[in-house]
């Protein structure tokens, strides 16, 4: 894999702010020149990638989250409810090399590719009965991700096929028609490849999924939905009691959890919106399906640093080191 570059212990020093008397998170956290470790219950992988958005149209960015996510999370302090052992850091993608071009198509080739990557790297981890968390790039990501855990399972338990369920909460449904990859149609191509059997999506916004998308999802009965509008303007149901249907719904069957930080407000994305959820809440999201679900990965994707029209945001990284240790900690709990 051309693109991976394998972390080495020296390699996590930089990020680390060292206080005597303390322990952080980078202390502690399993690297290994070997490959994946044995000692250890998740992989964590990052992705420096926007190509998945420029093919959906829309702004890039989402390559330049995972340094400062990695500064933050390498910097928790290490305590008994996550000493970060638990964590073995690996590695991340990068696939920033310019295209320079104006054409959809030119990127849904590109995306094609990266799907090959992360979906043999993904099968690999989960071959080893690990845990992925993966963190940065476009939802794009979202296809190869429940293609490498089915693959990787088939290969564990020596089923002949598996399909996951998969709980993804996020302000678009990402079901588009099947017209080249990009982030818009991650989950359409799991589903009809069946490598996704039942999805469940929290939150959707009315105002930016087509009619012809919601249309065909309602009479999918392998597809749950609620609309934010739903949970916050016309209150028919709580969004606490919109994530425990959404985790009944998947119930039985490992599920993967998916988070698209345009659903939180004020959160840098190619698709930042003024209106959403609480990162509190969304930190509940994770920290209860880690605890309540049969978990086979968590990819949290779309945040920025910086994105391609000059906005800036350097806060992004430290939400989604928190939203990974709620996800490790609830999951640790069960």
């Amino acid at each position: 894999m051309k693109h991976f570059y394998s972390y080495e212990a020296v390699d996590s020093k930089p990020y680390i702010r060292y206080r005597e008397g303390e322990t952080k998170l980078g202390e502690q956290i399993v690297i290994s020149k070997a490959g994946i470790a044995n000692n250890c219950q998740f992989v964590l992988l990052g992705i420096k990638e926007d190509i998945g958005v420029k093919a959906n149209l829309g702004v890039g960015g989402a390559n330049t989250v995972w340094d400062s996510f990695l500064s933050a999370f390498l910097n928790i302090q290490s305590t008994d409810l996550f000493t970060g052992n638990e964590v073995q850091l690996l590695g991340y993608f990068d696939f920033t090399e310019p295209l320079h071009s104006s054409e959809p198509y030119i990127y849904r080739k590109q995306v094609e590719y990266i799907d090959s990557e992360v979906e043999a790297l993904v099968m690999d981890i989960v071959k080893q009965n690990k845990i992925p968390i993966v963190i940065g790039g476009s939802h794009a990501n979202a296809y190869p991700i429940i293609k490498g855990v089915s693959l990787g399972l088939q290969h564990l338990h020596t089923f002949s096929n598996y399909s996951l369920n998969c709980i993804n909460l996020d302000a678009h449904a990402d079901f588009r028609r099947k017209e080249g990859r990009h982030s818009g149609n991650g989950f359409r191509y799991a589903y009809e490849e069946k490598f996704l059997k039942k999805y469940a999506i929290v939150g959707l916004h009315e105002n930016y999924n087509p009619q012809t998308i919601i249309a065909e999802i309602k009479q999918n009965a392998a597809i749950w939905f609620c609309f934010w509008e739903d949970i916050f303007l016309r209150e028919k149901l709580s969004f606490k009691d919109a994530v425990y249907s959404a985790i009944e719904f998947t119930n039985g069957t490992l599920t993967g959890i998916e988070l698209d930080l345009d659903c939180i407000e004020d959160v840098l994305s190619s698709a930042m919106t003024p209106s959403g959820i609480s990162a509190t809440l969304a930190r509940w999201y994770l920290y209860t399906t880690a605890l309540q679900c049969m978990v086979a990965y968590l990819h949290i994707c779309e945040g920025a640093t910086q994105l391609a029209d000059g906005r800036k945001d350097l806060t992004t990284g430290k939400l989604i080191s928190y939203l990974v240790s709620d996800f490790v900690k609830g999951y640790l709990e069960k």
